[in-house]
Parts: structure tokens; sequence; C-alpha cells
């Protein structure tokens, strides 16, 4: 009797014992499954966050941002997940957008992958090349440095077809997706497809059509760029200095007196201004300038492979300053028209 009562008890012992055991284990891996599975982002009611994983980034680096940032509320849960899916040895640099309540497995499967979201790059029409370094630099990882020395290096933009000075006609302003850890040497690649995508037969035809090569198309495009925000004059512009260049004239183009001064407040030209000694002074120099004074607008390009066939060989802006121009076939029209500017700006007291 004793013995079976002492069997019995062992064997509720042995069954307290192996429940026990089971909660510690049911226990254990829900912790485990909270750590993997469980949610571990939070970006403070926005949709999303990015994080930028710089070229050469360690471990350390990628969970010192994720800490900076608050993206992750357990560090060490993270942590632990990175070292079970082995994240150390599979760094990858870039732009990666982080969502709300992502779990550990989620987030280091994300990050691990290197599947990274492009950046939405943009730029304009920048005047100068170190403006434009600066502008792309901004928003992506490319140096800003590297990439200027790049556009300033002739033998490089040799391979481009262009050299130091025109270096900017590569680039038409748009909006393009890229990786925001393209090199600069990768950016000038990436431009310089869209720029041979952007010149096609049609375009090139009609650059050949006005005795124009691509590039000096966007030289052109570029002094009407910085002449007029008017489209419908854009063309009209066009031809003028087309017209200029087949009667061997001088373009005394006043934006390209401003770029050779590198004073773009200049409201207006002066005869001293004019004497400035710069191969962009085009009342000194026949001929188009050596590059863009900035870089041009597709709609300017446009207007000068479909510049306006006309007579006109003169313009100056209207005395009204509505922001359009008079245009003249001959000098004796032209003074007429540009005395009207000039003493409107003496009654407003403009004088530089």
């Amino acid at each position: 009797m004793f013995r079976k009562r002492k069997k019995k008890n062992y064997k509720i012992a042995l069954l307290i014992v192996s429940a026990i055991l089971l909660i510690f284990i049911i226990s254990a891996l829900y912790n485990i499954y909270k750590e993997i599975y469980g949610n571990n982002t939070n970006v403070f009611q926005k949709e999303y966050e990015y994080i930028y994983i710089k070229s050469n980034s360690d471990f350390n680096d990628v969970v010192s941002q994720l800490v900076e940032k608050k993206i992750i509320k357990d560090r060490e849960s993270f942590e632990w997940v990175a070292e079970m899916k082995k994240y150390k040895k599979h760094i990858h640099p870039g732009r990666y957008k982080i969502t709300n309540e992502m779990n550990n497995n989620e987030l280091v499967n994300l990050l691990r992958s290197g599947k990274q979201t492009p950046v939405e790059l943009v730029f304009q029409c920048v005047r100068t090349k170190a403006d434009f370094a600066e502008i792309i630099s901004n928003q992506i990882e490319a140096d800003k440095t590297e990439l200027l020395s790049l556009l300033n290096n002739g033998d490089y933009m040799k391979k481009y077809g262009l050299n130091n000075e025109n270096a900017l006609v590569l680039f038409i302003p748009n909006t393009y997706q890229i990786y925001w850890n393209t090199t600069a040497e990768k950016f000038i690649e990436r431009m310089a497809k869209e720029y041979n995508r952007f010149w096609n037969n049609d375009k090139k035809k009609k650059a050949g059509e006005a005795g124009l090569t691509p590039p000096q198309v966007s030289v052109l495009a570029s002094i009407v760029e910085q002449e007029t925000n008017m489209n419908t004059e854009k063309p009209i512009i066009a031809g003028v200095y087309i017209n200029r260049l087949r009667n061997n004239k001088e373009l005394e183009a006043d934006p390209t007196l401003k770029f050779a001064l590198n004073d773009f407040t200049i409201k207006r030209i002066l005869n001293k201004h004019k004497d400035i000694v710069s191969p962009y002074n085009t009342y000194m120099h026949k001929g188009l300038p050596p590059g863009p004074i900035c870089i041009p607008s597709a709609s300017s390009i446009s207007s000068v492979l479909n510049y306006a066939k006309h007579g006109y060989i003169y313009f100056c802006a209207r005395e009204d300053f509505s922001g359009y121009h008079n245009f003249a076939k001959t000098p004796e029209q032209h003074l007429i028209n540009a005395g009207k500017y000039q003493r409107k700006l003496d009654e407003l007291n403009i004088r530089n």
C-alpha cells in the first residue's frame, strides 16, 4: 500500500515538474518569438522613416543610427536577431524605408537584402559646376569635391565627347530615380545614358539643320534660358541668336557678361561690364561661348531646335517689365526700343 502511494506521488511530482518545464519552454519560445516577430519599430506617427547607410559602414554604425533616430524600441533584441541572421556580414549601403511596427525579422531582412528605396533626384537650371555639385551631393552620397573634380577634368569628360568647359551640357533637368549610395563617377555615367536617350536621331537632325552640334545647342539654350522665362518667346530669341551666328555677328548676350563677372545680381548692363576679358564676353568675341552659362531646361533646348525663322537681329526687354521683349530687324529700330527701356530704368533709378 505504501509502495503504491509512493509510486503515485512520484507520478504526480513528475507531472508537476513536466508541466513546469513545459511552461518554461513555452515561455522561452514565446520570448524568442517576441524577439524575432514582435513589433520593434516606431517612427512616431509617420508612415515611414528613412535611414541612410553610408558606404563602408559597419554594424555599429547601423545600430547607432537606428538608436539615434529612435526607430527601434529594443536595441538588444534587434542586435540578437541581427546576430542570428548574420547581418554583420551582409551590410549594404543605401537608403532604406522603415515603416511603422516592423518586427526585427522584417527589419533585418530588409537591411541585409540591399533592397533600398531610390531617391527622386531633382535639379533645375543651375548656373555653375560648383553649385551643381553641391545640389547633387545634398541628394545622394556622391562626394561634392569628387564630382566637381570630375567635371573639371577635361581628360575624363573627353570620354563623353565633352570637355571641362561644356561639361554641364551632359545634364538635362528632370526628376530621376537613382540609388542614394551612387558615387560621383556612377552618377555621371547614369546621366550620360539619360543624355544619349534625350539626344535621339530626330533632335540630332534638327541640331544639324540649325548648323549646331548637340553641345552647342545646349550652350545656346543656356543663354536663351537666362534671357526669358516666357516659353512662348524662347523660339523667337533663339532665332535672333541663330541669325546673328549666321551673319557672323557677336551675340551680345547680356547674361554671358553676368556669368563672366560671376555677378548674377546685376540688373543693368553698363559699358564697363562689356570690357571684361573673358571668353564668355559675347560682346567681345564672336560665336558661342565655350560652355553653357547654366544648365538649360528641356524647353530651352527645344526652343533652339525649333527656333522661329524670322528676320530679327536685335531684341531688348520691354519697358513695361512684363518679361516680354521688343524685337527689331534694323539697328535704328533697336535703338528706339532700347531707348524706351533705358529711360524706364532711369525713372526707377536702376543704375546697376
